[in-house]
């Protein structure tokens, strides 16, 4: 992997010209075997990372590499095969804790961001929540970390207080810090809104919850792909990512919590290697993170998350942030420009995603035509139903980037846009 180039916008349409920067980016693009792909007959333009990243070849080479060469069970067998299956699958929590800057031990490897919150909900709140008790929320959470919640509030007679937004797509934190009252056992909230690209001031807030004794959960699915994370620096209780997001396979995610809460919290599932020993009498359970991980994980899948981790980290987070940041300014301005288009979050600070639509066409419309023109935006909730109903809509189009992606794919992009707009017309 060569790092050498630009992670500049052009100063005009299309052009590769700008200041140098220590990342070859088109070197970087070519790592991706699927962008290389036609749809329709014309170029993919992939812009609906949010959704799902795509691999470099590093992450689908690693998968492969495991089932052609190593495969075997984890912490089973003593033979050659499992130590080696063994010592990959606990590698890559080792990379996945250096990546974080946490501790490995304080590191629960799981399917996803949607299995991390669960396992919180039922192992942590659930024990904890009375009549009377309150969870916090913010109005831009996906869908995963707002179930839970009302299933867990079902069940302990807590209730659900939620946090507004400002016009831009800010969170409202005068609003937020107003219902952060005695009775709040929990503050869940997204690092990065996966809708809205809002980037939360994490570090502040979990600031103001831990003076009230509040805990504090980060969906941090959106933020990992994107930004440098130090979790232990931001003050929270729990950290939650997703591995499909950030380049690794599917199947695989991350939830970091404080060594307190994983040494009191019980078992979430029960089976084998979650175990110390096992009688009809009773059952010693093991250490955390162990405790939680019963059953035959995502072995290879996990592999493949330990590869992306040092792609992503021989490139650098920052070099990708700063890239993503350049496509993301280009792109705006670029849709600015498009008579009739409504983007939905202007915040602060943003990540790289635009949500949009266009007056008179409905999201699904727009983005089945777009599919027609090459261009893959996702249509929909985006499962933010609540967000949807705050602006008055039923669906958004949500265009997506990644450090993969380039100037002049925004540029195919909103010339597809133009056309897509003047068919509906």
């Amino acid at each position: 992997m060569t790092i050498t180039a630009s992670g500049s916008a052009p100063q005009a349409s299309g052009d590769p010209s700008a200041a140098p920067t220590p990342v070859d980016w088109a070197r970087i693009r070519a790592d991706f075997p699927l962008l290389t792909r036609q749809v329709h007959g014309k170029p993919l333009v992939y812009l609906d990372s949010a959704n799902t990243g795509q691999k470099p070849a590093a992450v689908i080479e690693a998968v492969d590499d495991f089932y052609r060469q190593h495969n075997a069970n984890v912490s089973r067998a003593v033979h050659a095969l499992g130590s080696e299956a063994t010592e990959a699958y606990e590698g890559a929590r080792r990379k996945l804790a250096r990546f974080l800057n946490v501790r490995s031990d304080e590191l629960v490897l799981c399917s996803g961001t949607t299995f991390a919150i669960n396992l919180v909900a039922y192992s942590w709140a659930l024990p904890r929540l009375q009549p009377g008790d309150a969870i916090v929320l913010t109005r831009m959470e996906h869908h995963a970390n707002i179930v839970p919640w009302q299933l867990i509030a079902e069940r302990t007679g807590a209730v659900l207080k939620v946090a507004d937004l400002d016009d831009r797509g800010d969170l409202d934190l005068e609003h937020l810090y107003s219902l952060l009252t005695p009775e709040v056992k929990l503050l869940a909230f997204t690092h990065v809104s996966n809708v809205l690209g809002t980037v939360n001031p994490v570090r502040e807030i979990c600031k103001q919850a831990r003076k009230r004794g509040i805990t504090t959960l980060v969906d941090g699915s959106q933020a990992a792909p994107h930004l440098a994370l130090d979790v232990a620096a931001l003050g929270c209780d729990f950290y939650a990512i997703t591995g499909h997001k950030m380049a690794g396979p599917t199947g695989t995610g991350v939830l970091w919590a404080r060594s307190e809460h994983l040494k009191a919290m019980p078992p979430f599932l029960g089976g084998g290697e979650m175990i110390r020993e096992v009688s009809f009498e009773g059952t010693v359970f093991n250490d955390a993170p162990h405790k939680f991980e019963a059953g035959t994980p995502n072995i290879a899948g996990f592999v493949g998350l330990g590869a992306a981790v040092d792609y992503l980290d021989a490139i650098g987070m920052d070099n990708i942030a700063a890239r993503e940041q350049a496509l993301l300014e280009y792109a705006t301005a670029a849709l600015e420009k498009v008579p009739g288009v409504r983007i939905f979050g202007k915040a602060r600070e943003k990540a790289a995603v635009i949500s949009f639509l266009v007056e008179g066409a409905h999201a699904h419309d727009l983005a089945t035509l777009l599919d027609l023109e090459g261009v893959a935006v996702r249509s929909g909730h985006h499962c933010a139903h609540p967000l949807m109903h705050h602006f008055g809509v039923p669906a958004t189009c949500r265009a997506s980037f990644a450090f993969y992606n380039t100037f002049e794919e925004i540029d195919s992009f909103v010339a597809a846009l133009g056309k897509v707009r003047n068919l509906l017309a």
